[in-house]
Parts: C-alpha cells; sequence; structure tokens
C-alpha cells in the first residue's frame, strides 16, 4: 500500500504496479466468484475479471433480459450460468450486484449460503450502512468487503477494452478469515480498477448518495436545465442554447478538465472566458453550499435512504420511474440535444439544410 498526497493529505491507495494481476490471480486462484445480478455493475465486473483470468460464475433469475444478456455475454447455461441460489452455493466469493432495492427482496434467498469463510462483496455501501432499514446483517464468520467503481459498468468495462481503469474506492466491514484485505484488493484489481483508495462502507455511500445527487448528475441536470431556460427566456434559439449549455460543456470542456485539470481547461480557453469564470465560480459555489450541506445532512440521517427504499418498494415503481424519465427525455432541453447529436457526424463538403430543434426549425451548414 502506498501513501499518496492529495491536496496535501495524505490517503492509502494501491496501485496495479504495486499489487499486480499476476499477484490478484495467484491470491484468488481457489476462489470461485458468483455475481449476483446482471444489471448495471454486473456484466462489466464480470467480464472484466472473466478476461483476467478468474474463476466466474452467474447467478440469475431465468426467463429474464438479463439472463438472457449473460448467454449473449458468453456464459453457459449449466457451466457458468445458474439459479441465483446454485451460484452462491458454488460460490467462496458472493459479488452481490443487484439494486439496493433488489438486494433487500433477494436477501433471505442467499443468506443460507453464507457459510463460513465465504465472502459478501459490495460495490454500494448502502445495504450494509442501513442495515437496520434493509434487514442486510451478515453473519459473523464470513468476511464483507467492498470494491465499487468510481462509474458505471459500462464505462468499467469500455476502459477495460481500452486498456485503462476506473478508480476504485475498497471497504471492509469485517474480516473473519484475516483474509479480506487481499481478497477485496485483488477484486478490485481483478475488475479492471485503475487505482484503489481505502474508505467505509459508511463514507462510500455518503459520498456516492451525495455525489448522484450533486455534482454527477442531480445538481448538473438542474444547472444544464436553468442555463437552458434562461437563454430561451431571453430569445435564444434551441440550438444555441443547447449547444452553450451542454454540447460545449461535454464535447469539448469536460474532456479537457478531465485530462489536464480545470486551471488547465481555463489557461487554454480565451482570456475572456477564463475572466468571466474565474470572476463568477466563487459565486456559483457560495450559492449552492448550504444546498449541498442540506443534502449531506439528509443523506446522514439516513433520509435518502428511507426515501429511496419506500420508493423503490412500490408496486408501481417502475411506471413512476418512466414517467419521470420521459419528462426529462420530451423536455424541449433533451430534445434539441438530440437533434444535436445527430448533426455530429461530419459531411463531405458544406451543406445547408434544416433541422427541426425542440420544436422549431433551424438551418445549418
Amino acid at each position: 500500500m502506498a501513501k499518496i498526497n492529495f491536496g496535501g493529505v495524505e490517503e492509502n491507495v494501491v496501485t496495479r504496479e504495486e499489487f499486480s494481476l499476476a499477484k490478484a490471480q495467484e491470491t484468488l486462484k481457489d476462489e470461485t466468484i458468483a455475481i449476483i445480478g446482471y444489471g448495471v455493475q454486473g456484466p462489466g465486473q464480470a467480464l472484466n475479471l472473466k478476461d483476467n483470468g478468474f474463476k466466474v460464475i452467474i447467478g440469475q433469475r431465468s426467463p429474464s433480459p438479463s439472463y438472457d444478456k449473460a448467454i449473449a455475454d458468453g456464459f453457459v447455461p449449466g457451466e457458468t450460468l445458474f439459479s441465483i441460489e446454485e451460484a452462491c452455493d458454488k460460490a467462496t466469493i458472493i459479488q452481490y450486484l443487484l439494486s439496493d432495492a433488489a438486494q433487500i427482496a433477494v436477501w433471505p434467498t442467499i443468506k443460507p449460503f453464507l457459510t463460513k469463510g465465504k465472502a459478501l462483496y459490495f460495490s454500494h455501501g448502502f445495504g450494509i450502512t442501513y442495515k437496520e432499514r434493509t434487514g442486510i446483517i451478515p453473519p459473523d464468520d464470513i468476511d464483507v468487503i467492498l470494491a465499487a467503481p468510481k462509474g458505471s459498468g459500462t464505462s468499467l468495462r469500455r476502459l477495460f477494452l481500452a486498456g485503462k481503469g476506473l478508480n476504485s474506492s475498497y471497504a471492509i466491514f469485517q474480516d473473519a478469515t484475516g483474509r479480506a484485505k487481499e481478497r477485496v484488493v485483488a477484486l478490485g484489481i481483478g475488475i479492471g480498477s485503475g487505482y484503489l483508495f481505502e474508505t467505509t462502507f459508511k463514507r462510500e455511500v455518503y459520498s456516492d448518495l451525495t455525489g448522484e445527487r450533486g455534482t454527477l448528475m442531480g445538481a448538473i441536470q438542474g444547472l444544464f436545465a436553468a442555463q437552458y431556460n434562461l437563454l430561451r427566456e431571453r430569445g435564444h434559439s434551441p440550438s444555441e442554447a443547447f449547444n452553450e449549455t451542454v454540447e460545449e460543456a461535454t464535447e469539448s470542456l469536460y474532456p479537457l478538465i478531465a485530462e489536464n485539470g480545470m486551471d488547465w481547461m481555463y489557461a487554454n480557453c480565451s482570456t475572456t472566458a477564463q475572466r468571466g469564470a474565474l470572476d463568477w465560480w466563487k459565486k456559483f459555489r457560495d450559492a449552492t453550499a448550504p444546498v449541498f450541506a442540506e443534502l449531506y445532512d439528509s443523506v446522514a440521517a439516513g433520509h435518502e435512504a428511507q426515501l429511496s427504499i419506500d420508493s423503490n418498494g412500490q408496486s408501481d415503481y417502475r411506471e413512476k420511474l418512466q414517467e419521470e424519465l420521459d419528462e426529462l427525455k420530451n423536455s424541449e432541453m433533451w430534445t434539441a440535444g438530440r437533434a444535436v447529436r445527430a448533426l455530429r457526424p461530419k459531411h463531405d463538403g458544406a451543406s445547408t439544410y434544416s433541422a427541426t430543434i425542440g420544436g422549431n426549425t433551424e438551418s445549418k451548414v
């Protein structure tokens, strides 16, 4: 384990140079890893582990679209693809990668298979941190560990295939065997992590819920909508409003931030953009700080977890979710976004044509 200085604070991290793939393979050479849940994180982690030479099986209900996807990805019924019960019985490590709501529902099914010496692995601290609410209370004689990629399973797989890695946090809730740390680090390397940083189940879920509701998804959609709506109200076209709000950010500027940091991106923009950004960023920080404090307090108090449990447990959850997603999809901003994305491919030669963007017909060259 290496100590790395992050902004003046030393943290424990594990790199692939320090804990090699060969070491991870040796650590888990006698283990059978069962992936329970083949939805968001399951496919990426399962395929990366499989390609990295680990013994991986899938536990999935049949019939289901996820079961069919596992077959399409090369897992074979009766050989590497089983029912949840059979996979849990065969496994020494159970990667519990169902959604938070599904973890609660399926827990009585997997708990009998958590026999002495096995490891229960999560990629989210929700179920364990809020165990009094979820009922997910593991037996004392197993390892309970976490490796949480900082991104979607799709991104984890794409970066793996590109020879890169997605950073992950890791945590140990319970070390019954004395091998919990080497097990979780080996799994973190095996799923394709860029590097692993140390956390706890509680800190992981607090930061994750805050991030999802904040700058990763909730806040960014709110900022996009506020700026887009303002520009439209002030007479700008849907195309102009979308390009200045979303397209330039996601296609041009955010990649520069990812590559070299915000200061580098500022330094490589026009002097007018630099001045404006430097003058205004602290105003936005100060305006949103109380909202972020309210959000974190809601997470820490368990309110966000309970809202999620209550909502996801409703029989009409999927229908209500789709209604909310459709509201986003059908809004003018994201209707404009679909039109803008359709215009991204290059054309041979310059041509002028009309496109309908957000219900407005605009000329494009």
